[in-house]
């Protein structure tokens, strides 16, 4: 079963310009066969157009995750996700 995550970014700080999806997956320790990034800046509009395009690109499973900019501007998961399917 393919699994997908959203990523969901609260907080008011932004990307930096060299943002990389992958390093930020690795940093986050998320395993996952795609990853979706909502935020006030980078990635989709909302929860449901992230999960739309997850579930056309084949995801069956799909966990939305919590996460927040903190004081230094790193990103951090806060252990809050909400299973969305599968």
């Amino acid at each position: 079963m393919k699994t997908g995550i959203i990523v969901y970014i609260t907080g008011e700080a932004s990307f930096s310009d060299d943002y990389n999806l992958s390093r930020l997956t690795e940093q986050l320790s998320l395993d996952a066969d795609r990853v979706e990034i909502i935020s006030h800046d980078t990635g989709h509009f909302d929860v449901s157009d992230a999960w739309y395009n997850l579930t056309v690109n084949g995801m069956q499973r799909i966990v939305c995750k919590m996460a927040e900019f903190t004081g230094l501007g790193e990103i951090r998961l806060t252990g809050r996700e909400l299973r969305l399917c599968g």
